[in-house]
């Protein structure tokens, strides 16, 4: 049930950034936006990277579809096997569901990078990453239930493995 107290209007200025820094490559300041204005079902998020660095690994969705809005800087957006230069007022897009859909966005520029990230927010999702042969797999949920797991697909099993050969 939806709350009827929702504010619909935020000021990115005012919202407070989770930082995080992995390596040489990969670092951000991010917030998400979508729970702040009542959105339960698109995905919104607000990102800063710094100069030399991608905020994610390479990746495609096979559920969930993203877009990207770049407000300020300029990077380079890796699209499957084509690479674009993209900037302040570029819209880039994610489709979902192949490993040609993969995707990363890098900020090649002197200052920050900073977008929205936009996405459908499906209950499961699957993720995978060309670059690592990793992927990832989990349920969104504020229930304990919520599930997710990363590794590779090297040790596959028959469907049936480990299931008790009785009917109780």
């Amino acid at each position: 049930m939806k709350n009827s107290n929702v504010n619909p209007v935020i000021r990115l200025a005012s919202l407070t950034l989770e930082t995080f820094e992995r390596g040489n490559a990969y670092g951000s300041s991010d917030a998400r936006v979508s729970n702040h204005i009542g959105l339960e079902q698109l995905g919104a998020s607000y990102t800063e990277v710094p100069p030399g660095k991608s905020s994610c690994p390479f990746h495609v969705h096979h559920v969930d579809e993203e877009m990207f809005v770049i407000l300020e800087g300029k990077g380079r957006y890796r699209f499957g096997s084509t690479v674009y230069e993209v900037e302040a007022g570029d819209v880039l897009g994610a489709p979902c569901g192949r490993a040609e859909f993969a995707h990363k966005l890098t900020n090649t520029g002197t200052q920050t990078l900073k977008y929205l990230a936009i996405s459908t927010l499906a209950r499961t999702d699957v993720c995978e990453y060309p670059d690592s042969g990793k992927f990832a797999v989990g349920t969104r949920s504020n229930e304990p239930e919520e599930f997710g797991y990363i590794g590779r697909d090297d040790d596959p099993l028959d469907y049936w493995e480990g299931e008790p050969d009785s009917a109780y």
